[in-house]
């Protein structure tokens, strides 16, 4: 941050720093057609491999180098991406022989899971209420980085490549590393809330929720949408296509799952 004295450390930066985000977006469907479609349009909308151009993105964002690549579309729906990283560019004599280094060439039809303490995944869940017209998409996003380089640079990108009704955003550091004296340094930068570090106009847009412990350096920050436009929230139909009785029935049920999962729990029948 600025105005933050740089720390001289002793050997390498043995600090995790991992960045989570749960990204919600909820839509209300008229018919069972209408919501396959939806579940149809997500899936294309958000399949393996423009996933995988965001966790680049993210990659070149926060100054790491790509080590192997591994991603996934699932039948019926659904997509994982899997990114290997390293802070510095490795060598290709000192690359496993099966990193990859982002160039996909004959992809096998499975998930190879390359997990270090440089990673990024993300993995997508489409779903649907039973009988009630609601859809929900969300994306678990993960990136995990040791060294000097943050996740958190890749914050406001990771937040805009999404249309995002809800998120929760969890930040944390652990392990240590030690200074030049010898000193164990359990955070190497100041934080109090992971809103430090979103963008000013974004803030302006979501009501905010911190549950952050300190001392364990555990930052957790939830975010539901303030603007609540009717529209936004129906797919393959128009709010003026609606009975005035009917608005009121999908604003309810709109609202009250928008609310079961910022609060985390359920609240009784709509």
């Amino acid at each position: 941050m600025k105005g933050y004295k740089k720390i001289k450390l002793h050997g390498f930066n043995n600090l995790t720093k991992t960045l989570s985000f749960n990204i919600y977006d909820i839509c209300y469907t008229r018919s069972a057609e209408d919501r396959q479609k939806y579940i149809e349009y997500i899936d294309e909308q958000y399949n393996s491999e423009r996933l995988t151009n965001i966790l680049q993105d993210v990659t070149k964002m926060i100054g790491a180098h790509v080590l192997n690549v591994a991603k996934q579309d699932y039948e019926p729906q659904g997509a994982s991406v899997t990114i290997l990283i390293s802070e510095e560019e490795l060598p290709d004599e000192a690359l496993d022989a099966s990193c990859n280094k982002g160039v996909l060439v004959n992809v096998p039809q499975h998930v190879v899971g390359h997990l270090d303490k440089s990673h990024l995944t993300v993995h997508t869940y489409p779903e649907y209420h039973p009988d009630n017209g609601l859809s929900t998409f969300r994306v678990d996003i993960d990136v995990s980085t040791c060294g000097q380089i943050s996740p958190l640079k890749a914050l406001n990108y990771l937040i805009d490549s999404f249309d995002s009704d809800i998120i929760t955003i969890d930040y944390r550091v652990r392990g240590f590393t030690r200074d030049a004296t010898g000193q164990k340094l359990f955070i190497d930068h100041n934080i109090n809330s992971i809103q430090n570090y979103i963008a000013k106009r974004t803030l302006n847009k979501y009501q905010l929720i911190d549950v952050n412990v300190y001392q364990e350096n555990i930052f957790h920050t939830k975010m539901m949408l303030k603007d609540f436009e009717m529209n936004n929230y129906l797919f393959e139909v128009n709010k003026d296509d609606l009975t005035p009785k009917e608005q009121r029935e999908i604003m309810t049920k709109l609202k009250k799952e928008m609310t079961e999962i910022y609060y985390g729990r359920n609240i009784g029948k709509a």
